[in-house]
């Protein structure tokens, strides 16, 4: 069973279909009282159809609506729903408190969304590999570069790419002994999708990191790790936003480091390499 019902309806965000979307609305509005409810009662309580609610929990990667409705019982008893900071935040003190608790909650819902069997795999796929590639465009092009400086104090021919043409090429001389990890909140990014299907063709690995689990992004990929987006009109770009991003590079960087043979011998070489750039 997924993990974090509540999690997994923060990931889609805006990602589902008009009638879809009426159903999460629903369950944000009444998590509690859905637990008591049958599927006929959320349908007619929401305005769709039994069909679409039985679609709505496996569109959240669950087996039917009973299993949503057990993961959502475990949500609730380990964090009570209304308890949210000033949603119109002001003074220092208020933003503070906003910005932490989403920064807080997206940590949260990135931890329960965590496929941990996929992250082994990839690491597996990580270890053997010689060559390493991040795609992405925008906020997520600056995470891409993030993971590649990471990957490359391993001692990893890592790159990471946000310009969407030199992706397509190197994605394209790729082989069997290649990485390649498209990285997209919506799944949907259209430059970020055409490398890793370039990079599919080549006979790499493919990786999706992504908060669509059913997206271009995912069908292009050999694993997928989902990551949640915090559901707020401030969070755009925020450290929020990112938190699942981060923490999923950090676990997939020390797993690989502790694994590696040689990490330390290639972090010690990397810091000398730049040791004389300080002051």
């Amino acid at each position: 069973m997924p993990n974090g019902a509540l999690a997994s309806l923060r990931s889609v965000g805006k990602g589902l279909t008009p009638a879809l979307q009426k159903i999460a609305e629903y369950v944000r509005e009444n998590p509690e009282q859905l637990l008591y409810q049958t599927v006929v009662e959320v349908a007619e309580a929401s305005g769709s159809s039994e069909a679409s609610v039985i679609r709505f929990c496996r569109d959240l990667g669950f087996s039917g609506f009973q299993e949503f409705k057990l993961a959502l019982a475990s949500d609730l008893a380990a964090n009570p729903v209304g308890l949210t900071p000033q949603e119109n935040p002001r003074t220092a003190p208020e933003v503070l408190e906003y910005v932490t608790h989403h920064a807080r909650q997206a940590l949260e819902d990135a931890v329960r969304m965590l496929d941990l069997a996929a992250v082994e795999a990839v690491v597996e796929r990580i270890l053997g590999a010689r060559r390493l590639e991040f795609y992405g465009v925008g906020a997520s092009g600056v995470t891409a570069l993030d993971f590649a400086y990471k990957f490359l104090r391993l001692g990893y021919m890592a790159q990471g790419y946000a310009d969407p043409h030199l992706a397509a090429m190197s994605a394209s001389t790729l082989d069997a002994q290649a990485v390649a990890v498209g990285i997209s909140r919506s799944g949907t990014t259209i430059d970020t999708v055409k490398a890793l299907e370039l990079a599919q063709q080549a006979g790499a690995t493919t990786v999706a990191i992504t908060h669509r689990a059913k997206s271009p992004l995912a069908r292009a990929a050999a694993f997928t790790l989902t990551t949640p987006v915090a559901e707020s009109p401030l969070t755009g770009g925020s450290v929020s936003a990112k938190m699942g991003q981060l923490l999923l590079l950090d676990l997939l960087y020390t797993l690989v480091g502790l694994r590696h043979p040689r990490s330390s011998e290639h972090i010690a070489k990397t810091a000398a390499a730049v040791a004389d750039r300080n002051y």
